[in-house]
This record gives C-alpha cells, structure tokens and sequence, in this order.
C-alpha cells in the first residue's frame, strides 16, 4: 500500500467533492451493461443468431462483472482506487472498440465478458462502494447510497443516448464512440481519486448502534460471518430478480402488453434511486444490519402484494413500492462490512457480498422462469420470491441477536473493568 499519498480527514469536503466523482465514474462504468440490451436487435440480425445467443455477451458481461468485482476490490485494497480506475478506463475504451469491430458473436460476447465485465464494469461498483465507506462516519450511509445510486442513473441516461446514436450512426459506430468516451473521461476522473482513504489507515472507531470493526463479527470466524452476507445477498436478490426481470412478461401474460411492462420497469428502477438515497439516511440512524432488515420485511410485503392484485392499476403502485422498498438493500451490505470487518479488507469482502447478489439476480431470473415453466403460473413464482425473502430475513435477524449478545458481553466486561 502506498504511503506517500496525501492524506486528508473523513467527511471532509474533499470527501463530499471525491463522492461526486465517484457518482460520475460509476455512471459512466455501468453503461456496458445497459448499452448491450439496447444493441441487442441489431447483433442478432447482423450476426444471424437466434435471441438466447444473442443473450450470451449480456450474461458473459454480468459473470465478467461478479467475478472481477471481487479481484478488483482487493487490488484496491492493495494499490488504491485510482489505478483500480485506470484498470477500467483501459477495460472499458478497448471492450468497446473490439465489440464494435468484432467479426463475430464470439469475438463480441468475449469483448464484453473479459474486457468491458471483468476489467471494465467491475472497476466501477465494488471498489467505488467500499472506497466510498472508508471517507466518511458521520454520514456514511448517505453517500454510500448516493454513489450506488451510479448505477441506476446509468441505466436512465444510457439506453436514450445510445438508442439515438444506433439509429443515427449503427451500432458498430456508436461502440467505437463509447470507448473512446469511457476511455478518456474515467482517466481524467480518476486522478482526483488518488488521495488515500483515511478510515482504512486509522485505528477503528464505533459507528451506528456503537458497533466496532474487528476480526470477530458478530462474534463469528470472518469467514462464517462472511459467508451468512453471501447467503443473504443471494436469497435477496432471487427474491428482487422476480419483479425486476419478468415483470413485462407478466404485464403481458395478463394482456396489458409488453409497454406497459416496461413502463412499470422503468417506475420501479427511477422509485430505486429514490429508496437509495432513503436508506442511506436511515442508516446513518440505525445501521447497515437494521437497515437490511427492513428493506427485507418492505420487500417481502411488496412481494406479497403481487398476489392478490393483478390489475393495470395495481401493478404501477405495486412495482413503485417494490422500487421504494428494495432499492437500498445491496448498499446496505457494504455498510455492514464496514461496520463489522477490518477497514483494509473493505475492498475485497464488499467485492465478495456483491458478486453474491449479483449471482442472486442471475440465479432468480431464471429460477422464476423455470418455476413459470413448470406450473404456467406466476403466482407460484412470486410465492417462490417469498421463500427465499423469508431466508434473507432470517439470516438478518440471526445475524442482529449475535450483535446485540456481543455487544452485552463487551459492556458486561467494561463494567467489571471498573
């Protein structure tokens, strides 16, 4: 780890300034993954595949981004979250130049899951969240929901600008474009970024609820207390990826269309931006481990909800509550990381979490179609959401009686110290 770096204190206005560049870099860094979704017709007419190996660069591009998530976010830990920037700046101008001038659905697919995944996107979430966390105390919930909120933003500023781009220049022009953009505006953002982070180099301080970091949480090895986090992000995310990914099949099994389908989505990603910000505020009050839990019991009621209502009506309040509700579980992770495991592990352990809902996601995609599959009813698949929401909910409330019986053991040796 470099020392000579300057350093400068936590919840500083250099802090607040780093966060705003922080916001930008996620932006741009998760454009790749919104970008390939709006390409996606003209790649299979072009390339002449069917619709599932047109599919095959997205998924390629999500496992790139899990997987490098968690080597980039222990790089960081390593060398700091500027070069880990650079690393995406060089990831994400070259994955899109090569998907842009690839010859083939192999060449694209590979462009998209080593370079714009794995060394691109993956740069820009994990290593950014936990940076993020170790510039601020006071206000750490805040600011870590304002810099995840990157990559929802992403998603409402990218597919207009390249849907116009597409249509104007192709799809082949627009990827060139992109990466020189990516390439060159990450690099220059990134050099504000090489100040070292305060929190990771001091002595460990309480945070919300009077919890301290240490090599025991919640009274646990590291390592089980590591994989409870990976297990409940997982069933999380099964459980979100329900609405999330079939909800314009569903809008169109019902007979509303798929537009409408889409417009639920789009309420129900703008509502996550918003259910973010919330929670990052009502984690400054209450922690990251209540936080989770309560945007678990929110998520499992809006789950719920689909059940006994199904009109048009219906399922616009539904999917904005769904938004409201589970936008701000996954940053919450990275808080509970923060405030349970050593500072210089930050990087890698946030990495680890989030590769986990990542796979939650994928794993609940298609968990729900296969349940589709097997009983021609959504009904049941919402039901399964709900099983695997009630697991999140157990490990959180498992996880929050360990805290409270450590932190009764810690205050019943202070005072017999005394």
């Amino acid at each position: 780890m470099p020392q000579h770096t300057r350093l400068r204190a936590a919840d500083s206005r250099y802090a607040w300034t780093r966060l705003v560049v922080t916001l930008a870099l996620m932006t741009i860094g998760s454009g790749a993954m919104y970008v390939v979704a709006v390409v996606l017709p003209q790649v299979q007419a072009e390339f002449g595949v069917t619709r599932a190996n047109a599919s095959l660069p997205y998924t390629l591009m999500m496992v790139g981004f899990g997987l490098g998530g968690v080597a980039m976010g222990k790089l960081a830990d390593r060398i700091g979250v500027m070069w880990v920037m650079l690393i995406g700046a060089f990831g994400l101008g070259t994955g899109f130049v090569a998907a842009g001038l690839a010859g083939s659905l192999t060449g694209f697919a590979l462009a998209h899951g080593l370079l714009l995944g794995a060394l691109g996107s993956a740069t820009t979430f994990a290593p950014l969240v936990a940076d993020t966390s170790l510039w601020f105390v006071r206000r750490r919930g805040i600011a870590v929901a304002i810099c995840a909120s990157g990559n929802y933003l992403g998603g409402a500023i990218w597919p207009p600008i390249v849907q116009h781009f597409v249509a104007t220049d192709g799809w082949r022009a627009t990827y060139i474009g992109l990466g020189v953009f990516s390439a060159v505006t990450m690099a220059l953002l990134a050099l504000p970024m090489r100040s070292r982070p305060p929190i990771a180099l001091n002595a460990p301080a309480a945070h919300a609820g009077g919890v301290v970091p240490s090599t025991r949480p919640f009274g646990l090895s590291m390592g089980h207390a590591q994989t409870l986090l990976c297990i409940a992000g997982v069933a999380c995310c099964v459980a979100m990826a329900m609405p999330q990914v079939h909800i314009v099949a569903y809008c169109s099994d019902l007979g509303f269309g798929a537009a409408r389908g889409a417009e639920m989505l789009s309420l129900m990603l703008a509502a996550g931006i918003v259910s973010r910000l919330v929670s990052g505020a009502i984690c400054d009050r209450i922690g990251g481990l209540r936080t989770l839990l309560l945007g678990s019991v929110l998520q499992g009621l809006a789950l719920l909800l689909f059940l006994p209502f199904d009109g048009l009506v219906s399922l616009y309040v539904i999917s904005a509550l769904f938004g409201l509700f589970q936008g701000g579980i996954v940053p919450s992770y990275a808080i509970i990381v923060r405030e349970h495991f050593p500072a210089a592990e930050a990087g890698a352990r946030v990495g680890t979490v989030i590769m986990a809902t990542l796979f939650g996601m994928a794993l609940g995609g298609w968990m729900s179609g296969k349940v589709f599959d097997l009983t021609g009813s959504y009904h049941a698949a919402f039901l399964n959401g709900i099983v695997w929401n009630l697991l999140n909910l157990t490990i959180a409330l498992f996880l929050l009686g360990r805290m409270r019986t450590q932190r009764g053991r810690t205050r019943g040796l202070a005072g017999a110290a005394k």
